[in-house]
């Protein structure tokens, strides 16, 4: 018998300076990270930040960061910082990022499991309309430099959006 565990957490990036990615050193690697519920739709109760113990369904403590959620935020955390990264090598100004990412682990009859899947579901918000069309299709080029993902051996998926900065936002 096998068991599903869905997993979720969301990401904020706050490290917009004023000037987005105009360039390389224009922006912070800052972001924001919370564990949320599987439907993304509110914030976990109790868990506090980056202190860790297991999933309450191994005997951990519901306060503190499960590894499966920490695995969740890295994944999240490295597609944005490659994104980011490729955004200024294509001259894309990015002005906020969110993501909420969801993924699905299954428990083995014999006490392992494996995850099955992540996706990771990003709203990207550049400067212009003209950046629209190269925005949405950067992150297939971010996917293949992020680290994380690179090391998984399952799949994590995309389900990108982007918008367009409201022009006093900037």
């Amino acid at each position: 018998m096998q068991l599903d565990h869905h997993y979720a957490v969301r990401l904020r990036w706050t490290g917009n300076r004023g000037a987005g990615t105009r360039d390389y050193r224009a922006y912070g690697r800052d972001h924001d990270i919370e564990a949320v519920t599987a439907d993304a739709a509110s914030i976990a109760t109790g868990a506090a930040p980056i202190l860790g113990s297991s999933d309450p369904v191994f005997h951990g403590d519901a306060t503190r960061w499960n590894p499966e959620q920490l695995l969740l935020s890295a994944l999240s955390q490295c597609h944005l910082l490659s994104y980011l990264h490729t955004a200024v090598k294509h001259g894309v100004v990015v002005t906020a990022y969110t993501d909420s990412a969801v993924g699905t682990m299954v428990q083995t009859a014999d006490g392992g499991g494996h995850f099955t899947s992540v996706t990771l579901s990003p709203v990207v918000t550049v400067a212009s309309a003209d950046m629209v069309d190269l925005a949405q299709s950067l992150h297939a080029e971010a996917s293949t430099r992020c680290f994380i993902a690179a090391s998984m051996n399952f799949a994590v998926l995309h389900e990108p959006s982007t918008r367009v900065a409201e022009p006093d936002a900037q």
